[in-house]
């Protein structure tokens, strides 16, 4: 059994200089974080990041697509392993607390479980994915290690990704060998990730920690209205089929359906491109990309459905054809029960208050969590902003989360 520490605290002050110094990094002047996953600055997030394992006295650790680690070994050689962390990468002109809170407490949490002299029966290991944020490939890191990395998500099939693979040769990722990225799933305990709400339901209800449940499920469609283009000026009412009004409608009616029958639910229209084009043509073609979100698989599928009887009905009112044509679709991602009453153990003894919630943003944890006991803990954000240089959480939440961590971490240990 392990010696549980009820009150061992992550150094808080030693956190905060490491944020903010990986926020240095591809800092821009509206206060925000370019790190793009690849580039030149994602490089330097990842040197520093060794660099900070190393001096911690921890092994480094990576593998064919690129995801970067730190590990502490426990005294048992053939112990199973504890994965903690997030990603450095960021969106263009994101904000500093996305995915980089994950990591740097995870690494924090190795520091002070290793300085108090505490013998764990796991390894535990921090690590931050390959672009999370898909900037090349969304989930490139977790896909590659959980074996689920396939070759249209690098080699050219949809569109060309010559690019893409030449900033993974730059970044020394071979496509010929991210197929040995995959780990076996049985010599891993767990995957726990700290990251920030990007939403806010924790603020808005005043409440500390957000117990994440799952992560919704996804769905991408193109949607294209076909009419015939037609002079403006001379093709009356009537007569005209016009793609664009017809999509115009269909996007209205989408936004209804969502907001007065799925209210759970998210859809977004995304882009709109329109032939051919012109201001005294008639629209001859609308083409919609089109996004669904639900936590619920079988609600999901519900909406796809009604949405695509939908434009079908629209089409015919006003005189069109309309071909759907899905692109994507990730499964709704449970997290693990025993893990989430854990971290509400956790919370209760820290003192935190605690609401359980679903995810709608996507996550690794989300990719992981098929294959292993896997678990979320949301801290607040201010305003709900992400992906933006407002990006904010207050540093006392990042704490609290981060004690959380840490001491979910010597629990989950117990049971190794």
């Amino acid at each position: 059994m392990v010696a549980i520490v009820p009150r061992l605290r992550i150094n808080s002050p030693r956190l905060k200089t490491d944020f903010d110094a990986l926020a240095e990094i591809g800092a821009t002047q509206s206060g925000g974080v370019t790190r793009v996953a690849l580039s030149n600055e994602d490089l330097e997030a990842r040197a520093w990041f060794a660099n900070r394992i190393e001096d911690a006295g921890f092994f480094v650790r990576d593998d064919e697509v690129g995801n970067l680690s730190g590990v502490l070994p426990s005294k048992q050689p053939n112990a199973r392993t504890l994965l903690l962390g997030g990603h450095l990468d960021t969106v263009p002109n994101g904000g500093r607390f996305d995915g980089s809170v994950g990591v740097l407490a995870g690494l924090e949490c190795l520091r002070t479980i290793s300085e108090a002299g505490i013998s764990l029966p796991c390894h535990l290991e921090v690590i931050s994915f390959t672009d999370e944020e898909g900037w090349w490939q969304s989930f490139f890191g977790s896909l590659g290690m959980t074996g689920t990395l396939q070759p249209h998500h690098i080699n050219d099939v949809q569109q060309d990704n010559a690019a893409f693979r030449a900033a993974l040769y730059r970044a020394g990722i071979r496509v010929s060998e991210v197929g040995r990225a995959k780990r076996d799933m049985n010599d891993l305990l767990g995957y726990l990730e700290l990251h920030i709400e990007q939403s806010k339901r924790l603020e808005q209800a005043n409440i500390d920690v957000g117990v994440v449940t799952g992560v919704v499920g996804r769905s991408t469609y193109v949607y294209t209205f076909f009419g015939e283009g037609t002079s403006a000026a001379t093709t009356q009412a009537p007569d005209r089929r016009d793609a664009l009004q017809g999509a115009a409608m269909f996007i209205t009616q989408m936004y209804a359906l969502i907001a007065d029958e799925y209210p759970d639910g998210i859809v977004n229209c995304g882009n709109i491109e329109v032939q051919p084009g012109t201001f005294n043509v008639v629209p001859a073609e609308a083409k919609l990309r089109i996004e669904c979100r639900h936590q619920d698989s079988d609600i999901l599928n519900e909406i796809e459905s009604r949405l695509i009887r939908m434009a079908q009905d629209i089409a015919l009112m006003y005189h069109l054809s309309v071909h759907v044509e899905q692109m994507y679709k990730r499964q709704v991602a449970i997290m693990d029960e025993g893990i989430l009453r854990l971290i509400e153990t956790v919370c209760d003894d820290e003192q935190l208050t605690h609401q359980r919630m679903v995810s709608y943003a996507g996550h690794d944890a989300q990719i992981l969590s098929p294959f292993l006991p896997t678990a979320m803990i949301f801290i607040p954000s201010k305003d709900g902003i992400s992906h933006n240089p407002k990006e904010e959480t207050d540093w006392e939440d990042v704490e609290n989360g981060a004690n959380v961590l840490l001491q979910t971490i010597l629990r989950m240990a117990e049971h190794a």
